[in-house]
């Protein structure tokens, strides 16, 4: 799986109509909403703003007026063929006059956010998993340390009797990484995954 490192657009245009694709990162419902909303005021004239919304377990597929299953589903495709999650896409189309057809429809809208994807730059999707890491007080420094060299992004200290600290670690490097940290602290370290 793959996440957009930024918004990306193009534009294509098929017998005088104008079909304006552009992709982005959204990590809720709520905040593609508020993008299509800004969307629809960038280009307040246009007459169709067809959406696709993949993030999560939350899904929208939205022909915006165009018939069923020309705009939405085909944009749908192109964004699961690619691979791409957490992702809000959206094509603006400003209508030239000339119909298309079903097929000419499913066509543009796919040409459109294939060009937008072309335009973006993807990043692989590492999946992780948070670990709480438990040291006495004395051991907090070298423990940072120790994540820092191994490029573990530490967060959420709590104090107590003990210092824990929220590691989070790719879930391929997390057996290897927490043996070294574990290494590196000569054994007093307790580790328990997060749920």
């Amino acid at each position: 799986m793959f996440h957009l490192q930024a918004l990306a657009q193009a534009e294509v245009e098929i017998k005088k109509s104008r079909f304006i694709g552009i992709v982005q990162a959204v990590s809720s419902r709520e905040e593609a909403q508020a993008r299509l909303a800004e969307i629809r005021a960038q280009w307040p004239d246009a007459r169709h703003y067809c959406a696709v919304l993949l993030c999560g377990a939350d899904s929208m597929l939205d022909d915006d007026g165009e018939p069923s299953g020309t705009a939405a589903r085909p944009m749908y495709n192109v964004l699961r063929h690619k691979g791409v999650c957490d992702v809000l896409a959206v094509v603006v189309r400003y209508f030239g006059g000339i119909k298309l057809g079903a097929g000419g429809l499913v066509r543009a809208y796919t040409q459109a956010v294939n060009a937008a994807m072309d335009a973006a730059c993807l990043v692989a999707v590492v999946p992780r998993g948070d670990y709480d890491a438990t040291v006495d007080f004395a051991g907090e420094a070298r423990l940072r340390h120790l994540c820092q060299e191994l490029g573990v992004p530490v967060s959420a200290p709590s104090y107590g009797e003990r210092v824990s600290l929220r590691l989070s670690l790719p879930l391929a490097e997390a057996e290897a990484q927490l043996a070294a940290l574990t290494d590196g602290m000569a054994g007093a370290l307790e580790v328990s995954p997060v749920d």
